[in-house]
C-alpha cells in the first residue's frame, strides 16, 4: 500500500521522537568525564542537580499537561468541535504572558514554549481520534466537561510558567539539550508514555532550552 503525504510526516516524526528519546537514554548511561572544578566555580555555579531539577519539573508538568489531551479529545469526540481553537489559544497566550510579565521573566519565550505546549496537545488529540475513529469500541464512553478540563489546564499552565520563570540558568545552560533529554525520558518512563505521548511529549520540549533568555 502505497503511503501517503500524512502517514510520511507520521512515520518521520515518529522515527524523530525514538532515536530523540534512544539517544538520550544512552547518553544518561555513559559515564562522565571526570572534571574537577576550580573552588571558585564550586562557589558560584549553578549546581548540576539544581539545573536537571528545574529541567525535570518541566518535563514532568508538560507530561501532565499532556495527559488533558485525552480529556479534551473525549470532550470533543463525536461533538463535532474542531481540535484547532484559535480563540482559546489566543486566549493561553495572552495570559502565559501576563503571567510571564508579572514574575519578571520573559513573556516572549514564555510563549513560544506554549506554542509547543499548545502543538503537541493536539497532537495527542488528533491521534485519538483517529484511533477511535479507526476503532470505535475504544473511544470514551463518558464525555468530560471541557470546562472542568480547561480549569486543570489553567492549573498546570500557571505551575509551568513558574517553573519557565525560575530555570532561565538551567535553560540557558549549554548543558540544556542533553539534561532536557534524560528528564524527558525519565518521564516517559515514570508515565509509560506510549508512542503517540512521547512523540507530543517531545514537541511539547522543543523551545524550552534557549541559547539565552
Amino acid at each position: 500500500m502505497p503511503l501517503t503525504l500524512p502517514m510520511r510526516r507520521t512515520l518521520t516524526a515518529v522515527a524523530a521522537a525514538t532515536l530523540l528519546f534512544t539517544a538520550a537514554g544512552a547518553a544518561a548511561a555513559a559515564p562522565a568525564a571526570r572534571h574537577v572544578p576550580s573552588p571558585a566555580a564550586t562557589l558560584h555555579a549553578p549546581s548540576a542537580a539544581s539545573h536537571h531539577g528545574g529541567l525535570r519539573a518541566l518535563a514532568a508538568l508538560s507530561a501532565e499537561r499532556l495527559a488533558t489531551g485525552d480529556l479534551v479529545a473525549a470532550a470533543k469526540w463525536g461533538t463535532g468541535s474542531p481540535i484547532d481553537d484559535p480563540a482559546r489559544e489566543q486566549q493561553v497566550l495572552d495570559a502565559v504572558a501576563e503571567q510571564a510579565r508579572q514574575l519578571g521573566a520573559d513573556p516572549g519565550v514564555t510563549v513560544r514554549v506554549f506554542r509547543d505546549q499548545i502543538e503537541a496537545n493536539k497532537i495527542v488529540q488528533r491521534g485519538l481520534h483517529r484511533l477511535w475513529a479507526a476503532d470505535p469500541t475504544k473511544a470514551p464512553a463518558e464525555r468530560p466537561d471541557l470546562t472542568e478540563v480547561r480549569k486543570e489546564i489553567n492549573r498546570i499552565n500557571t505551575a509551568l510558567v513558574q517553573a519557565l520563570a525560575s530555570t532561565p540558568q538551567a535553560r540557558s545552560a549549554p548543558s540544556c539539550h542533553p539534561r532536557l533529554t534524560a528528564a524527558a525520558v525519565r518521564v516517559r518512563h515514570e508515565h509509560h508514555l506510549d508512542t503517540l505521548h512521547t512523540l507530543a511529549l517531545a514537541r511539547s520540549l522543543r523551545s524550552v532550552c534557549a541559547t539565552a533568555d
